[in-house]
């Protein structure tokens, strides 16, 4: 699949969100439980981008 530049702009700028949530906090600490689910937010909110500019660029789609 081709895609164009603003697609893969899109895509860094959430997998980097998503890698800074990822990294391990201390174990067993409030926030460690926080930032997995906010990753998984992010992961989700990521699809919901991407597809979005699929459906609407004409390089694209």
């Amino acid at each position: 699949m081709k895609t164009c530049q603003r697609f893969a702009r899109i895509k860094s700028g959430f997998e980097r969100d998503i890698h800074f949530l990822s990294k391990p906090s201390a174990p067993g600490s409030p926030g460690a439980g926080v930032n997995a689910k906010t990753a998984v937010t992010v992961k989700r909110n990521m699809a919901r981008a991407l597809n979005r500019h699929f459906d609407q660029c004409r390089e694209c789609g």
